[in-house]
């Protein structure tokens, strides 16, 4: 029956029956309906909040997630992810969360041209739409290409900017790669979001246009639950 439960809200999801922001009937309403004892529509009110699909204000109930903001998602690297959303018009900020050196990683090291013995750093940052984080994204470069790259990277919001200070000035990427993950408790915490909440995660990487070399390996973890992307190839 629980699943039943589930079932049944995803439905009235699904065909817009209910409308967002809309109050979710209360465990005990559910319970007469469903004939069922309280803990069972707990549990799947329980598994649909951790899904994303509703979410709870103590002392008031719960109610369906709100309409997902519609971002336009460019997954070519000409250019920079904060470029794409400024010139879009959205609300972006970017932190700077981390920026460390990474153990040897042969599959990793190969996409940039490091060698064993180059020092590769993750470069972290989280970005947010109108206050709300959107993504994260870890950039993986060597001292090898950026000799100063440990000192510089606490500091950078924007590798796209740091590489036109440095005298590149046209960009392109190889294959982008989509798959789906979900978020580690660290994640969970960085993004605001729940641990059956889906990222998605596009893998790419930047190269200088006029010498051909890679500059960086990308990854990216974009929330599912409150943004809808339009994705486009140009």
């Amino acid at each position: 029956m629980e699943t039943q439960i589930i079932d049944d809200v995803m439905q009235q999801i699904v065909s817009k029956t209910m409308k967002h922001g809309e109050k979710i009937p209360s465990e005990n309403e559910l319970a007469a309906k469903y004939k069922v004892p309280r803990m069972t529509v707990r549990n799947a009110l329980t598994k649909l909040e951790e899904r994303g699909y509703i979410y709870s204000i103590q002392g008031k109930g719960r109610y369906l997630k709100e309409a997902s903001t519609q971002i336009q998602l460019h997954l070519t690297g000409k250019t920079s992810f904060t470029d794409k959303m400024k010139e879009a018009g959205y609300d972006l900020k970017t932190e700077n969360i981390l920026c460390e050196m990474i153990a040897y990683n042969e599959q990793l090291f190969n996409k940039i041209n490091a060698n064993k013995e180059d020092s590769v750093y993750k470069i972290g940052r989280i970005r947010y739409i109108n206050g709300e984080p959107i993504a994260i994204h870890y950039s993986y470069v060597s001292d090898k290409m950026f000799g100063e790259i440990e000192k510089d990277g606490p500091k950078i919001k924007s590798m796209f900017a740091y590489y036109r200070k440095l005298g590149y000035k046209e960009f392109a990427s190889q294959k982008s790669l989509l798959s789906i993950t979900f978020p580690t408790s660290e994640e969970q915490q960085l993004l605001f979001c729940k641990s059956m909440i889906p990222l998605i995660v596009v893998e790419s990487e930047c190269i200088d246009v006029a010498s051909n070399e890679v500059l960086e390996h990308t990854k990216i973890l974009y929330r599912s639950d409150k943004f809808k992307y339009d994705i486009t190839m140009d």
